[in-house]
C-alpha cells in the first residue's frame, strides 16, 4: 500500500458472504471513514425507470412485484441460477452502479472525509479494487456464514451457488493488506477495526 498520508484512502472490504464486511464498514464509518455501500446503489439502481424496463424485457414481467417496483428477490433467483443470466444482469445494473460508486466516492474527497470505506459484494469482480489504498479481507469460517446466511433465508445451497460465481476467497485473501476477524468477538472486532484505523491514517 502506498502512503496515503495528507490525502483521503479508499479502504476496500473482501470477504466471503456473510462474513461481516458490513460490520466492519459500519465500525469504520463511526471512525470517521465515509461509507459507500454498493448494495444501498444497486438497490437505487433498480429502481430507475430505464433499468425496470431492461429487467422486463430480459426475464419478463415475473419479476415485478404488484407494487410495480423490481422484486429483488425474484430478480437475485434468476441472475444466480447460472452464470449467463448473472453477466444479463451486470450488463444491466453495473454501469450505473460503478457511476454512483465513483460519484460518492469524488463526493466524499471533495468534502474533505479523512478515509473512504467501500462495502461491495464484487469489489474484484467489477476492478473496484483498483481504486483502493488498502484492501481488507474479513475473514469468517464457511460454517459461521453459513449460519449468518441462513438468517437471510439463504439455505446451504444457496449461499453455495452464489459464492461460485465469485471471486474465490483465497485469492481475495491473496490480494489483501489487512485481515479482520470477522468470527471473534464483537470487542476483538472492534478493537482490530480501531487498529486498522489508525495505521491507515498514519501511512
Amino acid at each position: 500500500m502506498s502512503s496515503t498520508r495528507g490525502r483521503c484512502p479508499v479502504i476496500g472490504l473482501l470477504g466471503g458472504i456473510a462474513a461481516g464486511k458490513t460490520t466492519v464498514a459500519r465500525m469504520l464509518a463511526e471512525l470517521g471513514a465515509w461509507p459507500v455501500n454498493a448494495d444501498e446503489i444497486g438497490h437505487a439502481v433498480l429502481a430507475q425507470p430505464g433499468v425496470r424496463g431492461q429487467l422486463v424485457a430480459l426475464w419478463g414481467h415475473g419479476v415485478m412485484a404488484p407494487d410495480g417496483s423490481v422484486d429483488r428477490a425474484k430478480v437475485a433467483r434468476k441472475a444466480f441460477s447460472e452464470p449467463k443470466e448473472l453477466a444479463a444482469l451486470e450488463a444491466i445494473t453495473h454501469p450505473a452502479i460503478l457511476a454512483e460508486l465513483h460519484r460518492q466516492i469524488a463526493a466524499a474527497r471533495a468534502a474533505g472525509a479523512p478515509a473512504i470505506v467501500v462495502d461491495a459484494p464484487l469489489l474484484v469482480e467489477t476492478e473496484l479494487d483498483a481504486v483502493c489504498d488498502a484492501l481488507v479481507f474479513v475473514d469468517c469460517p464457511r460454517e459461521v456464514r453459513r449460519r449468518r446466511a441462513a438468517e437471510r433465508g439463504w439455505d446451504a445451497d444457496e449461499l453455495a451457488r452464489r459464492e461460485r460465481l465469485q471471486t474465490p476467497l483465497d485469492v481475495k485473501r491473496a490480494r489483501a493488506r489487512f485481515v479482520i476477524d470477522g468470527n471473534g468477538p464483537l470487542e476483538t472486532t472492534t478493537r482490530q477495526v480501531q487498529e486498522l484505523w489508525q495505521e491507515i491514517r498514519e501511512r
